[in-house]
């Protein structure tokens, strides 16, 4: 695969290479040698951050969510500027040249991908001619999409994790096919609630405060809270931690982390307070939980 960047990975930010020997089965399984992951990252306010190659042999996305960037691309270096809910597309062999900007550092999403069908994938995003963007808008479901393929450095060397990381894959590529034409009625003067959960998803393993919120959206804390609660009903910290609590069901249905790791995991430091939010919103505890999962409890035990 084209090599990622060198960029030094802040603490919140993270980047992850499939093993040779894995991607080696991949490419040769008839579940996944269409279309399957070389590599994935998160990079948070990655100043500095910056790639050139003029050898690119592999498939690129770039999901930008916060701040901006640019990128050369071509034989003719041509420039376009990448901004929040933009999607970079960098097929086989196109020389490349991307970098954010200094003052305003892009938060994005990455996977270098490949596969016998990853051009038709890529042909099916129907990217307008001599431009490999495309304008998407911010998206939480796509943020859980990335986010569900970097599990996938949780699988440590089984070959059925990485398969249904493949699969992932495929699904990420043709919802981005699908949220293409719906892309110019995202213009809307209310409420931006796609760019405030999308800055949720991609916070869970942190805290993140109100005032956070209602600056990526231009608005005070007041007025950000009343128009929140007037469209969704609830409070945004609410559904914060509604989200951190699916996140770590999630991790408890298909990991085997103790309760202190999956706390720390959706950016909570004390495992027992953990606990008592986790009871608060699902009425049961998460050891019991992961019972009812395991089949050592029913859904109806005390």
């Amino acid at each position: 695969m084209s090599s990622p960047s060198s960029w030094p990975l802040l603490p919140e930010s993270i980047r992850f290479v499939l093993p040779r020997r894995m991607v080696s089965r991949l490419a040769e399984h008839p579940l996944s040698e269409q279309l399957y992951p070389l590599g994935i990252g998160y990079y948070q306010l990655a100043r500095g951050h910056e790639m050139e190659r003029e050898q690119h042999d592999d498939f690129l996305l770039i999901y930008c969510l916060e701040g901006s960037g640019r990128v050369e691309f071509g034989a003719r270096n041509k420039r376009r500027i990448i901004r929040p809910g933009d999607l970079l597309v960098l097929p086989r062999g196109t020389p490349h040249h991307y970098w954010t900007e200094q003052k305003n550092p892009w938060s994005i999403y990455w996977i270098h991908f490949d596969g016998s069908l990853s051009q038709n994938f890529v042909d099916q995003l129907n990217l307008a001619p001599q431009s490999p963007l495309l304008r998407l808008g911010i998206h939480s479901r796509l943020v859980a999409d990335f986010e569900a393929l970097l599990d996938t450095r949780q699988a440590r060397h089984h070959l059925e994790s990485y398969l249904h990381s493949a699969n992932q894959l495929r699904q990420l590529m043709t919802h981005i096919a699908l949220l293409r034409p719906l892309a110019s009625l995202q213009q809307d003067d209310t409420l931006d609630l796609e760019k405030i959960h999308s800055l949720m998803q991609a916070r869970l393993h942190e805290q993140i405060d109100v005032d956070t919120l209602a600056a990526a959206v231009s608005l005070s804390k007041f007025h950000f809270i009343k128009k929140y609660k007037a469209l969704t009903g609830s409070t945004p910290i609410n559904h914060f931690i509604q989200m951190k609590i699916e996140r770590a069901c999630h991790l408890l249905d298909v990991t085997n982390k103790g309760v202190k790791e999956i706390a720390w995991a959706v950016g909570y430091e004390d495992a027992y307070y953990f606990s008592r939010i986790f009871r608060k919103t699902m009425g049961i505890s998460p050891s019991q939980y992961r019972a009812i999962r395991m089949g050592r409890s029913s859904y109806t035990a005390d």
